[in-house]
């Protein structure tokens, strides 16, 4: 065993992205409806939204880590996004512009990002042998409230959404959405609806597995405990995996990095270490999405065979309501009594926006799932509140004829 190995280098700081590379799909084309998905990838509008996701995600985690400094974090930018986006279909006017432009979609229009979208989980679900990756979508509607069809098909049509219609006050209607989460994610996680609120009109809900091998895996006889410094300065033993070879490397300002692929390489981890005399929260402060694409660049094959890895083995799971997040990013007027989803049908705003994640890393992969659910309420009749001072009348509309006026400053 290696001295460094026995040395377990303390490791005081870690960020870890997982990040699909967008490669050839070896799988069939979707609906002709949708049109040839292998050509659409291709396609500048592809990037566009692959791109705009990416930006979005970075602005969901960094607002999350000022809220919970030092707390542990895992999202799925992109099940929160095709969540948000199966609901976009439904926003109207104001409503619509605040939503496209919180998931950063505003130069786009809504037939591209439907597209995208479906190209981009037909090439996502066709990778290779070693990595799995599944995404899944529905729709649970309350029984007896009529959608608009053309916002139902689209997302039939562009997600595959299942679409249900579901007692909500039966007891047991939740364990049912539960059951297809649960489906839908290998058992990873079986639960995101606890109670149905009785205003509930719609759960828009996206599932995401994913399980991938180490194209070069740790060497299990290896793992031993060691120290990882917590950010407070105090230390804990948390078993660390150990591995020998070269791998993907880059070094930048104030942090190093290093890609761990799954499978043929399509698809990776990647790890950021802030040097020991910074922080992470300095390095949370660089993630944007010009960053992101300047780095991805950069990384390049350590030539030293003897090249010594040392990874935390690690498990977290993560659950957030996404309201006071998305609300600060500026959707805020979908959350009200404001909002405008009457592409939808009938007359509701969003009640909750709930994420749930889990990760499991150990020698010889990862498994993660993601599950968000988009509560829709029927907004409450509007209400006219007279606490300020008024004029009133009183007329014969028939004979148009002003019978009383007045101006109330304080009533009596």
């Amino acid at each position: 065993m290696s001295k460094s190995l026995r040395r377990l280098v303390p490791i005081r700081y870690m960020c870890i992205a997982l990040l699909c590379l967008f490669g050839c799909s070896h799988g069939d084309s979707p609906k002709d409806a949708i049109g040839n998905v292998l050509d659409f990838i291709g396609d500048p509008s592809f990037s566009s939204v692959a791109s705009a996701n990416t930006t979005f995600g970075f602005k969901l985690l960094t607002d999350l880590q000022k809220r919970e400094p030092d707390t542990n974090i895992m999202i799925s930018p992109l099940s929160i996004s095709i969540a948000l986006t199966m609901t976009y279909n439904g926003a109207v006017g104001e409503t619509q512009r605040a939503m496209a432009d919180v998931l950063e979609i505003e130069s786009l229009g809504i037939d591209t990002v439907n597209r995208s979208n479906a190209a981009l989980r037909n090439s996502l679900e066709n990778t290779d042998p070693k990595v799995e990756i599944a995404i899944a979508n529905s729709i649970w509607s309350r029984q007896g409230v009529e959608f608009d069809p053309s916002f139902l098909e689209r997302n039939r049509e562009f997600y595959e959404a299942e679409i249900e219609s579901l007692n909500f006050n039966d007891s047991q209607a939740p364990e049912i959405i539960n059951g297809w989460v649960n489906t839908n994610t290998n058992g990873k996680i079986n639960q995101i609806v606890q109670r149905i609120d009785p205003r509930t009109l719609i759960v828009l809900i996206n599932a995401i597995y994913f399980k991938g091998s180490w194209q070069k895996e740790f060497d299990k006889s290896a793992t031993r405990d060691g120290i990882f410094y917590l950010s407070d300065g105090s230390q804990k033993q948390v078993p660390m995996m150990y591995r020998k070879g070269a791998y993907p490397y880059f070094r930048g300002e104030n942090f190093e990095a290093a890609r761990l692929p799954y499978g043929d390489g399509r698809v990776s981890m990647y790890v950021f270490l802030p040097n020991r005399d910074s922080d992470l929260n300095g390095f949370i402060k660089q993630l944007n999405a010009e960053n992101w694409s300047e780095w991805m660049s950069q990384f390049q094959e350590r030539a030293d065979d003897d090249s010594e890895m040392i990874l935390p083995r690690f498990k977290l799971e993560y659950e957030v309501k996404l309201n006071d997040t998305l609300k600060a990013l500026g959707m805020g007027i979908a959350f009200g009594g404001g909002a405008d989803f009457s592409g939808m049908g009938p007359q509701l705003f969003i009640s909750e926006v709930r994420h749930k994640t889990i990760i499991e890393v150990n020698e010889e992969g990862t498994e993660a799932a993601a599950v968000t659910a988009v509560f829709g309420i029927e907004s409450a009749p509007p209400v006219f509140r007279v606490d300020r001072p008024f004029f009133f009348a009183i007329y014969d509309n028939r004979t148009q004829t002003l019978l009383f006026m007045g101006i109330v400053m304080e009533p009596m």
